[in-house]
């Protein structure tokens, strides 16, 4: 496990050690951008840039504090993982679309067996090409995704304003579920795990347990957008230091729960139907290698089993899903270029 760099070092110790929580309640809507840096600066500041740029807009003008994080994928088309990990954690979709090939066709697919069914697409027109919207219109449909799409950019504030709209919290199971995707060990703080709250609420002192591994600690403290608090809900990017977790029980795909939850299940050997793209035209087959995107987890399995709909995968390493969910787990083949997305696998049943 690599150690934060010395300047983290030093942040996370001011920010975890301050007495002064803030309570306050905030809205956060974390939206999925494919498209120019120039339009997410246009709407929020930039921050975090890894894998993943982030662009934050904090709106405290009137009433509860208000939350706009894009959050735009590097890499694509060289790498899908960064794509479905924004769309792990994602509950609206933004999609610039300066051109039509294979590579919007991708992330179209992607955020439609993803659950993103709403989203907002904006055409810009350049001097080397020209983006035809009725043809933008038509594919949208084919996908599937029934978007706002404009052929011209709003003002920034009634653009944010579009996107405040169009986030609603997702029906169903409220147990805490936190996917962590960075983590540092702090000298003097301990185990610190960097993730999003998908559902539910962590507080401090929260027993917690790590899956999978069944590790058991409590929540020393919490921080969000830089602000020490008492607890972080669903929505909320969070920092979380843990006390009585050691630096190899936690690793980037954990999943962090309430001790004693039962709203997970591991599960190596599954059986599920499979919902293919109708854009994917390639065929799976038995021992076929496959990736399963779900809360920030890339999994490898193989197909064992195929029946009509249905397919069996052995999974290399436990992959962790919601009981009693109907939420889809994204399939993808690597080598499957230029569409590597293959649908979505749901209603199992598991060994």
């Amino acid at each position: 496990m690599r150690s934060a760099p010395f300047g983290i070092v030093q942040i996370l110790l001011e920010k975890l050690c301050a007495d002064d929580l803030v309570g306050d309640t905030m809205s956060v809507v974390n939206v999925a951008f494919y498209g120019s840096d120039d339009l997410a600066r246009g709407l929020a500041k930039k921050s975090d840039s890894r894998d993943i740029d982030s662009y934050v807009f904090k709106d405290t003008s009137s009433g509860p504090t208000r939350i706009l994080s894009l959050l735009r994928p590097l890499k694509h088309p060289d790498s899908i993982r960064p794509l479905l990990s924004v769309l792990n954690v994602s509950r609206v979709g933004f999609i610039e679309v300066s051109k039509i090939d294979s590579s919007l066709g991708e992330v179209l697919v992607a955020m439609k067996c993803s659950g993103l069914e709403s989203g907002i697409a904006i055409i810009t027109q350049d001097t080397e090409s020209w983006v035809d919207p009725d043809q933008v219109r038509l594919i949208f449909q084919q996908a599937e995704l029934e978007w706002e799409i404009l052929e011209n950019t709003p003002e920034p504030h009634e653009l944010r304003e579009k996107f405040f709209s169009l986030h609603t919290e997702k029906d169903g199971d409220e147990s805490l579920l936190v996917p962590i995707d960075q983590k540092f060990n702090v000298q003097g703080i301990g185990v610190v795990g960097i993730g999003y709250v998908q559902s539910g609420t962590i507080k401090r002192h929260d027993q917690i347990e790590i899956v999978p591994g069944g590790k058991t600690g409590v929540v020393r403290s919490l921080q969000v957008m830089d602000d020490d608090v008492e607890d972080a809900s669903s929505g909320d990017r969070v920092g979380v230091a843990l006390r009585g977790v050691d630096e190899n029980s936690l690793a980037k795909g954990s999943l962090i729960v309430h001790q004693g939850s039962e709203s997970l299940s591991e599960v190596i050997s599954s059986t599920y139907k499979l919902t293919k793209s109708k854009f994917q035209k390639r065929s799976l087959s038995i021992n076929d290698v496959v990736h399963a995107s779900t809360n920030l987890q890339f999994k490898v399995g193989r197909i064992v089993g195929m029946e009509g709909e249905m397919i069996t995968i052995d999974w290399e390493s436990p992959l962790v899903i919601r009981k009693d969910s109907d939420e889809g787990v994204v399939i993808v083949q690597l080598d499957a270029v230029p569409m590597r997305v293959i649908g979505a696998i749901t209603e199992s049943s598991s060994a």
